[in-house]
């Protein structure tokens, strides 16, 4: 009888040490999810930037993004005086970790009249480090603006 219990129990012992061991013997733990799988979050761009490089503390430029559209003006005067730089389409960058450029294209209604407005059909706008750059010209002179939230 006790040959029996000391087999039975010997028994009992494998298969609940069996039930207990990893499957496949791999000994791999738990995978958490890729990196492939993780979606990007995009970049929330909406708000009002102002030019981090301007020369003058009272004169720089000023963009407002709203929704689908980026509205820059020339600022003067300690913000008194705003002229109207450019209005144009806007596209969020899909990835806010990554750097990203678009292509916006002028509302030449919106900047028809404004003496100061780019004439430009299209401005080529960069995303990288928290900060948007891109090119104006005035009188012959070309500038990188780079605006900061």
């Amino acid at each position: 009888m006790n040959k029996k219990f000391a087999i039975a129990t010997l028994a009992l012992s494998l298969l609940i040490s069996g039930c207990a061991s990893k499957p496949n013997g791999t000994g791999a733990a738990p995978q958490s999810p890729s990196a492939e799988n993780v979606v990007p979050e995009p970049a929330d761009l909406t708000g009002t930037w102002t030019q981090s490089n301007s020369m003058s503390d009272d004169s720089y430029q000023e963009a407002v993004i709203d929704n689908d559209i980026i509205t820059i003006n020339w600022v003067m005067n300690n913000g008194d005086t705003k002229s109207l730089y450019w209005v144009g389409s806007f596209e969020a960058p899909v990835n806010a970790a990554e750097p990203s450029t678009w292509t916006s294209k002028r509302d030449k209604k919106a900047t028809e009249n404004a003496m100061m407005a780019s004439g430009s059909d299209t401005k080529e706008f960069t995303f990288t480090d928290n900060e948007i750059s891109y090119e104006a010209s005035i009188l012959g002179t070309t500038s990188i603006v780079r605006l900061a939230k």
